[in-house]
Order: C-alpha cells, then sequence, then structure tokens
C-alpha cells in the first residue's frame, strides 16, 4: 500500500522527490510501531488511539510540534489516498488533531548588558550618539512599541508630571510613568538636537535631516547598539519591550500593572513574561545549585 501511495505522489500528483521521502519515512516509522506492538495490525485494523499513541512516542524521542504534525499529515494524505481506492473502509487520521505548536519564549537584554551599553559604554555627545543612547533608555524604560516611540511629539512628554502619552495600537492612548534617567536623558537629547538639528517635524526623535525618524532607522539604530553587548539574533526594538516587562516582573511588578503599562487588553498576552521569568529562574536554579544540574 506504501508504495502505491509513492508512486502516486510520484506519477500523478507530481510531488517533489524530497516531499515523496518524507512521507515515506513517516509512513514506514508509523508501520513499525504498530507492527511492534501488534503483528496482526493491519493498516485495515489501525484506529484513532493507535496513531495518537504514535505521535504521543514521538513527542516523547522530543520531536517538535512542526514536525509531528508533519507525520501526521503523511498519514492523513495516505488514507484519503486508500479510501478513495478501497484499499481501506475507514479513514482513522480524519478527525487526529496534532499538537500545537509551542509559541517561541519572548527574548531579553540581560539587565548586566543594559548597564554595560549604557554605562560602561564611551558615548559621544554628538546627536547621533545622543540620539541612539536616548531610544535605547526610552525603549528599555518605558517598554514602547517601535511605532510608538517614532510616533512621539515634543508635546506628549510631560517633565512636570514625569510621564509619557503614548498613542499604541487601534489609536488607543496610554499614560506611561518615567523616573530620574530617562528625564535626564530626555532632557539632554532634546537640548543636543535643538542645537545640532534644523526641525522640519514636531516630531521628538528626529532624523539627521530634521524629519520624523521612520520605523526602520529606530530598527537598524537599535540593532547596532545592542549587537555590542549580546550575541542574540533578535537585537531589535521589540527585543527590549521584552526586556523591559521582564525586568519589571523579576524586580516585583505585578502582572495587571505590566499589562497596562505595555498596552496590550488581555492579561493572558502578558503572561507570556512569566514563562520567560521562570526559565531564568530554572537556569540560575541549575547553575548555582550543588545539584541543580544533576
Amino acid at each position: 500500500m506504501i508504495d502505491q501511495f509513492l508512486d502516486y505522489l510520484r506519477y500523478e500528483r507530481n510531488r517533489s522527490q524530497l516531499t515523496i521521502a518524507r512521507y515515506e519515512r513517516s509512513l514506514h516509522d508509523f508501520q513499525e510501531y504498530f507492527q511492534e506492538r501488534d503483528s496482526e495490525i493491519t493498516w485495515q485494523t489501525v484506529d484513532a488511539d493507535l496513531i495518537r499513541g504514535w505521535m504521543e512516542t514521538l513527542v516523547d524521542k522530543g520531536n517538535k510540534a512542526t514536525s509531528v504534525n508533519a507525520d501526521l499529515a503523511a498519514l492523513r494524505s495516505f488514507y484519503r489516498f486508500a479510501l478513495a481506492r478501497k484499499l481501506v473502509s475507514r479513514d482513522p487520521a480524519y478527525q487526529i488533531v496534532g499538537p500545537k505548536k509551542q509559541k517561541p519564549l519572548p527574548q531579553f537584554v540581560k539587565e548586566s548588558e543594559i548597564d554595560e551599553l549604557l554605562d560602561q559604554q564611551q558615548w559621544g555627545d554628538n546627536y547621533k550618539d545622543v540620539r541612539a543612547r536616548t531610544i535605547i533608555i526610552l525603549l528599555y524604560e518605558a517598554g514602547l512599541r517601535r511605532s510608538e516611540l517614532v510616533g512621539l511629539d515634543d508635546k506628549d512628554v510631560d517633565f512636570d508630571a514625569h510621564q509619557l502619552k503614548v498613542t499604541g495600537k487601534r489609536n488607543k492612548q496610554r499614560l506611561i510613568p518615567f523616573g530620574g534617567e530617562l528625564e535626564t536623558a530626555l532632557k539632554h537629547y532634546v537640548e543636543v538636537r535643538n542645537q545640532q538639528v534644523e526641525r522640519n517635524s514636531d516630531a521628538l526623535f528626529l532624523g539627521n535631516k530634521g524629519e520624523r525618524m521612520t520605523g526602520e532607522q529606530v530598527y537598524l539604530e537599535v540593532r547596532a547598539q545592542l549587537s555590542k553587548v549580546t550575541f542574540m539574533k533578535k537585537r531589535s526594538p521589540h527585543v527590549l519591550r521584552h526586556s523591559f516587562a521582564t525586568a519589571m516582573l523579576n524586580h516585583g511588578a505585578g502582572l495587571e500593572d505590566v499589562r497596562r503599562l505595555l498596552g496590550h487588553e488581555s492579561l493572558q498576552t502578558t503572561e507570556i513574561y512569566t514563562h520567560t521569568t521562570f526559565e531564568q529562574l530554572k537556569r540560575v536554579y541549575n547553575d548555582t545549585h550543588p545539584r541543580g544540574g544533576k
């Protein structure tokens, strides 16, 4: 039956050799699985529980959800073919649901790396350096999205009340408080900007020609700066947003407070960071407890 199916893929469906080889491996793996369980089981007598047991075995062996779902897709395709050719009387894979793909945990920059970047690096007093440092501090201390930072105008910074008025997704506005370090950085940035750049926009952050910075410009600036202190593959403004949330929770902030600061509508969206901090806690335990790594 497997050979008939593979010929069907090869000659009637004109599938690639790579796809055919992938399906062949999956089907032979499943056949080996059910024959080891009971030599009397055939493709005609396979049931849904047997398929679920096979998938559980694959997961237990460390296969990722994407790989297990690819194996399941091969089995479904095989049974659709067999049913159409009347080689089997039923399709046991029809209603099988594959494992959900696990979302990757948010990546974040370590606090020590942020300290190294902001406190130990030698920054110049030219506009480009001052702007870059201020952007890093703002993203890390306020948890803004890149679009939110780009959208800030001077009028959105209230130095008297120590708060930012941020326009987020779907034009929803929120107020974000800020502390002394960010206040000092913003005031210094504005002073240098006004001295060195001819303004053509009301935007807080300006390009070198006085126009509002674009999201791409902010991305490249942040990536260049983070590259100095981290080897992470992702070095984007959003990583600093993740770093803000992680740092807040690590230092005792409540989940609801972090949700409001980030501008999330649902608490479930914010809860992903609790998994991040727990993963960090596990690493600390494994690295420091005398028997934690055993």
